[in-house]
């Protein structure tokens, strides 16, 4: 089996300025050594990261346009309860933010989501227990 130390995403960002402070707003923190004007690394937790890439630096690391209109992929985040799900949506959503998917109640598992400014599509969730066997 292969082991994974680190993770990164790599997301391309029309005002790098922006996504920080909309970032920093849910209490995210950035690596001061990995940001300049064109990039910053935003700290998921201690093994997760996003690059936040603006546009034009992003394209420089592959030769397929950036997707627009599409969606590729769903970021989704673990949380720890609940009610932070609810507080970090509700704070996505007064700093900038727009409404994605309503939330979901699966009892076991409990979902809601946003679209960042750069309509990333973040799915934030609380799992207290695996699902039932069937």
């Amino acid at each position: 089996m292969r082991v994974v130390t680190q993770t990164f995403l790599n997301l391309p960002v029309k005002n790098l300025d922006k996504s920080i402070q909309f970032f920093t707003k849910l209490g995210f923190t950035f690596n001061p050594d990995f940001t300049d004007e064109k990039a910053t690394c935003m700290i998921i937790n201690e093994h997760s990261f996003a690059m936040l890439l603006v546009e034009e630096y992003f394209e420089t690391f592959s030769k397929l346009p950036i997707s627009k209109g599409s969606r590729e992929y769903i970021l989704a985040l673990s949380l720890t309860s609940r009610s932070e799900v609810d507080e970090m949506v509700k704070i996505a959503l007064s700093s900038g933010g727009k409404p994605a998917n309503d939330a979901q109640d699966h009892g076991f598992m409990y979902s809601c989501s946003f679209l960042d400014p750069d309509d990333h599509l973040w799915e934030v969730f609380f799992m207290d227990a695996l699902p039932p066997k069937e």
